[in-house]
């Protein structure tokens, strides 16, 4: 997809595809991170069902990983069956924004919205690092976990 065009195309009222496509790992690597017309229909339903509402409420949402292309999820070490490659996932991470925090959004999407899976991304018990969610629009799971490092391999229990 054309930068020009990438840079200017809204997918929803608060959100870009700039934004939710851009990757310095992308740049480094010289990989293209352009969805396919599926994955940009995937990406709108998350933004208008999930992301929107969190958005409008708080004023501010940083997407630290949005949509991977396979070959910038292989770069940079993605799980091969990741919501992230079809455009059904988004990593936020709030911990330096004014408005909200990491355990705010986490609660926020847990209590009020629909999604597939969220899950409280490393950190501790008392805040995550950063807050996954994804939409299947359609075939929600409403599954909350808990991802934690454990001899180098992330392991994934349910939040409770």
């Amino acid at each position: 997809m054309e930068l020009l065009k990438k840079e200017r195309m809204q997918i929803t009222t608060h959100f870009s595809l700039a934004e939710f496509t851009r990757s310095e790992s992308a740049k480094r690597h010289g990989v293209s991170n352009d969805p396919t017309p599926e994955h940009l229909m995937n990406i709108t339903v998350l933004c208008n069902q999930v992301l929107e509402p969190i958005r409008e409420k708080y004023g501010s949402l940083n997407i630290s990983s949005g949509y991977r292309s396979k070959v910038l999820n292989h770069y940079i070490g993605g799980a091969l069956s990741s919501q992230h490659c079809e455009g059904k996932a988004a990593d936020i991470d709030q911990d330096d924004m004014p408005n909200s925090s990491n355990v705010e959004i986490f609660h926020f999407i847990k209590d009020n919205l629909e999604f597939d899976q969220l899950i409280w991304e490393m950190g501790d018990a008392s805040k995550p690092d950063w807050v996954h969610v994804s939409y299947s629009d359609g075939k929600n799971r409403k599954q909350v976990l808990r991802a934690i490092k454990v001899n180098g391999k992330t392991v994934y229990s349910l939040y409770k």
